[in-house]
């Protein structure tokens, strides 16, 4: 049984490829005579391994290009060493060119099974030697730069298609709330208004909108008037958490949900719930009429597209509803149709 090699005697990548013969073969003098007739190719760095028990182990920590293997060894078959050279994920694409003492069709087959690239009887004059050595080693090195190549533009693509999700999610986010923006509220909205008419489903939208900011900012000043915009922000994203759909910042303190598949009774429940749970926030707001707290207005409306229809008819409604909901003293949900409004006693 042969050794596996320890992982962590695996060298790093050098950054340079060369030229480097392993000979794995218990005889000094045929090292000795692989070794002068590699002298004419200086380029060739020579190595030699005596313990086949150690040869896989080598070839791991000196990643030759090519790998000359003698076939009969003490206590290992040359073809054992050959498959388990193969096994390894460090030398299985190592070229293997098999020494054997014999011309023999049974023996070089059976090198080929095995996985040799290669036979010479040894040993061979050193002009054929050598040949055979430059051949495989290019078309090794020519191999591991292709690899190199192929991953280096794998991860090309990869930071690309991440830069390029970077660059979508900034284009259609809000800098300050992280919500969707004003823009892509609108391709989101006429998007779902497509699929429902399709679909024949409904589809809701809520306008949402902070009391009073102004005085808000006038008493407590930007910064904790961005802070309190952000409380919101992660406070409605939070109440339709498991709703398909967009939460987005329509403008200043002015906030969007669209909510396809959902009818006008799930959308009121929606906005009542997010009302109810901004003003749970507990935010100090002593300039509003409303209340001591931040509070926020919301104007529903929801219908079932037509093809004749426009999504900005939708939007027009909820603002509607918005502003019956403000009409009636904030702090609570209005539908945009005038017909089923309703507003919801201030908390």
């Amino acid at each position: 049984m042969l050794p596996i090699p320890d992982p962590s005697l695996v060298l790093p990548e050098q950054g340079a490829h060369s030229t480097m013969v392993l000979l794995v073969d218990d005889q000094f003098m045929v090292a000795e005579a692989v070794r002068r007739a590699l002298a004419a190719a200086p380029e060739i760095a020579f190595h030699f391994c005596s313990d086949p028990a150690q040869a896989l182990t080598i070839a791991v920590q000196t990643r030759p290009t090519v790998i000359l293997q003698d076939l009969v060894l003490p206590g290992v078959n040359g073809l054992s060493l050959v498959e388990a050279y193969r096994a390894h994920p460090v030398t299985r694409d190592i070229p293997i060119i098999v020494l054997s003492t014999k011309e023999d069709a049974g023996i070089k087959s059976a090198a080929f099974s095995a996985g040799a690239n290669d036979y010479l009887v040894k040993l061979p004059d050193s002009v054929e030697l050598i040949a055979r050595i430059r051949y495989h080693s290019r078309s090794y090195l020519a191999l591991i730069q292709r690899d190199e190549a192929y991953q280096a533009l794998r991860q090309s693509q990869q930071q690309l298609l991440e830069s390029n999700l970077e660059l979508r999610r900034l284009t259609n986010s809000d800098g300050l709330t992280g919500l969707g923006n004003r823009r892509y509220f609108d391709e989101y909205l006429e998007a779902e208004w497509d699929g429902c008419v399709r679909d024949g489903r409904q589809i809701s939208v809520l306008m949402i909108d902070v009391d009073h900011f102004k005085a808000f900012n006038d008493q407590y000043g930007h910064v904790p008037g961005d802070e309190a915009l952000k409380r919101v922000a992660r406070t409605i994203l939070a109440c339709c958490d498991g709703s398909s759909g967009l939460a987005a910042r329509f403008g200043g303190e002015e906030f969007s949900l669209v909510l396809p598949g959902l009818p006008i009774g799930g959308s009121r429940l929606i906005a009542e719930k997010l009302r109810r749970a901004i003003e749970a926030l507990q935010i100090p707001h002593s300039a509003s009429s409303s209340g001591p707290w931040l509070t926020v207005s919301v104007g529903v409306s929801a219908t079932v597209p037509q093809v004749r229809g426009t999504s900005s008819k939708l939007v027009e409604l909820a603002d509607r509803g918005l502003y019956e909901a403000k009409r009636l003293g904030r702090n609570r949900v209005a539908v945009g149709d005038s017909a089923l409004s309703a507003g919801s006693a201030a908390a």
